[in-house]
């Protein structure tokens, strides 16, 4: 695990590094501070930032990260949803993995009622891949508008560039600063104007902050240098009375948990066939015992689907029903058991945390007549139309329909992170593979035909190796199939970042599920 840590550490150094030294060099001799620095500023001091999707783009043929950072973070008390352009990465410029990260943090903004903050500087679109921003790319600024509907303030600082489409950020936010001889904001530069009327412009006429402030409007702040408009946006902030926009439950005094965190790396086995007991991470990752809290994890059904633990806790003071996978394979008694505590946890407006470590739920004929099917649509339907907020986290594999049953990306949790041992994918690389070769045997015999067992064991190593990369980590969090790959020590802290943010939002369970199949 440790080993997994390191290479993680590593390609999130890749995402930290931007652009490079020479265009780091390059944004500094401007005199303008970096993204991550920008958003340091702005945060209050001694307080936590959970970058989101830092590896989007792994894998690609852009850099890692999208030149873009997004995370939550608390500025004058309050949890914002905050975006930052990275100027390094070609100018900022957004591509179509950028737009997916964008899109992703406006939808946390979105259900988790946050303010959003826009440290904006992008030279727009990337041109060559402008087929696949164009279109998609509109919902940005419907978004934008959207959240301003609904009371979830919209906060644009322009340190730079904000050009073409990109000038409708400034345009549709609720708030907008503006850095003297910094920003610049119009649909069209000086060479597309002169292209399009014949007139001559430079860029503080055309577009330029004071300009902005003092003659077209867009600007409502003019400030005298970065800090100065990191300053201003933490009093916008301020002063939107948020405390009675969205007011939270008080903090609940907690225990930190008894044992000792380093132990998690010890406790997922190296082959996720092999069972591990989940009862010993929630005991690490959930409150200890105290006044508040009479014992870290009171077991639901403890006797019964035994491969499926579910059970309260609280984390950071904060109660949960947590469901966890415990040998791997989910059975019909592990479906109906879920079903029964997903319905329990949404009569008592209780947030819900899933732990994957699943390889899918059982086949074979035994299991089909025993209803196996049934059982995991009742369970899928569970999680389908549950109400209340779900946070997962894959901890080991996540196969087939188990990733759906244990609420994966597909079924939209608020929250979803991977450890650096998980993997996820149809079905294991050795048993796709597999599969592939019985249904290709199958059809040689029924043609007559003798079957190549030497390319027979050519295509299963392919297979496999191909299957296997795709199911790591780092691919799935490039593709935004995940929040972020995390070091499982950290997973107590994010959840409780988490399950405060998630309370901005009344928590309110559902009675109305779909049909449940008998």
């Amino acid at each position: 695990m440790l080993a997994k840590i390191d290479e993680l550490d590593e390609q999130h150094a890749l995402a930290v590094a931007g652009g490079g030294e020479k265009y780091i060099e390059r944004h500094r001799k401007r005199g303008k501070l970096l993204a991550r620095e920008r958003i340091e500023l702005l945060l209050d001091p001694g307080t936590a930032f959970l970058e989101l999707s830092p590896l989007a783009g792994w894998g690609s043929d852009f850099t890692v990260g999208a030149s873009v950072v997004t995370g939550i973070g608390v500025v004058e008390g309050v949890e914002c949803l905050i975006t930052a352009n990275d100027p390094t990465v070609k100018g900022g410029a957004s591509n179509p993995w950028t737009v997916k990260k964008v899109f992703r943090a406006a939808q946390i903004a979105t259900e988790n009622n946050l303010p959003t903050i826009a440290l904006v500087e992008s030279g727009g679109a990337d041109l060559p891949t402008q087929k696949e921003i164009f279109i998609p790319g509109g919902k940005l600024f419907r978004d934008l508008t959207r959240a301003s509907a609904a009371k979830q303030p919209t906060i644009a600082l322009v340190f730079g560039n904000s050009t073409a489409g990109g000038a409708y950020i400034p345009g549709m936010s609720d708030y907008t600063v503006m850095v003297k001889e910094g920003a610049k904001v119009f649909l069209g530069g000086p060479p597309l104007v002169k292209m399009a009327t014949g007139e001559e412009s430079d860029d503080e006429e055309l577009g330029g902050a004071e300009m902005h402030a003092r003659t077209s409007g867009l600007a409502d702040y003019l400030a005298e240098d970065e800090y100065d408009a990191l300053r201003i946006g933490r009093r916008i902030i301020a002063r939107l009375n948020r405390d009675r926009v969205a007011p939270k439950p008080e903090p609940v005094a907690y225990a930190e948990p008894a044992g000792d965190v380093e132990e998690l790396l010890d406790l997922i086995p190296e082959d996720l066939k092999e069972p591990f007991d989940p009862r010993e991470v929630i005991s690490l990752i959930a409150d200890g015992v105290s006044e508040h809290n009479g014992a870290v994890f009171d077991e639901f059904k403890p006797l019964y689907g035994s491969s499926l633990v579910t059970g309260w806790a609280k984390i950071h003071g904060h109660q949960v029903g947590i469901l966890a996978n415990a040998q791997g394979v989910l059975f019909s008694e592990e479906a109906q058991k879920a079903t029964q505590f997903i319905q329990l946890a949404n009569q008592i407006d209780c947030p819900l945390l899933f732990l994957h470590n699943t390889t899918g739920y059982m086949v074979g004929k035994e299991y089909e007549q025993g209803g196996i099917i049934k059982h995991g649509a009742q369970m899928i339907n569970a999680v389908s139309n549950s109400a209340v907020p779900h946070i997962s986290v894959i901890m080991g594999a996540s196969y087939g329909a188990g990733n759906y049953g244990m609420n994966g990306r597909a079924y939209d949790p608020r929250f979803l992170f991977t450890w650096p041992s998980a993997k996820s994918a149809v079905m294991g690389p050795a048993q796709l593979a597999g599969v592939l070769s019985i249904v290709a045997r199958a059809a040689a015999e029924s043609k007559g035909k003798e079957y190549d067992e030497e390319g027979d064991a050519s295509m299963r190593a392919f297979i496999e190796q191909a299957v296997e990369e795709q199911s790591l980590p780092f691919f799935l969090s490039g593709m935004l199939y995940d929040d972020g790959v995390i070091d499982p020590r950290d997973t107590r802290t994010i959840l409780g970042i988490c399950l405060s943010v998630i309370n901005n939002v009344p928590v309110k369970g559902t009675e109305r599920f779909g049909v449940f199949r008998t």
